[in-house]
């Protein structure tokens, strides 16, 4: 199962974490890998000067609402689909 968490520190909040967790919700329901994809949101990360933190396998990535659904299909459901 793929791990994926969002981090929901005060950064990330205020930089939009929320909306990047709403846009993952709907993509993995849209594409139907609720058994593939694990997501859960985790306070700080400590890389608060990168925007809203993502941690997929240990490794993090800065990513904004806008950045979510590209993100998504181009990073995320190519893991999931490996898994």
């Amino acid at each position: 199962m793929l791990e994926i968490k969002v981090c929901i520190g005060t950064s990330c909040h205020l930089r939009g974490s929320y909306n990047v967790m709403v846009c993952f919700q709907q993509l993995i329901e849209q594409y139907g890998l609720h058994d593939k994809i694990n997501l859960a949101g985790q306070f700080c990360t400590g890389n608060c000067q990168d925007g809203v933190c993502v941690d997929i396998g240990g490794a993090v990535y800065s990513v904004t609402p806008e950045t979510a659904r590209a993100f998504f299909k181009n990073t995320i459901l190519p893991a999931a689909n490996a898994v």
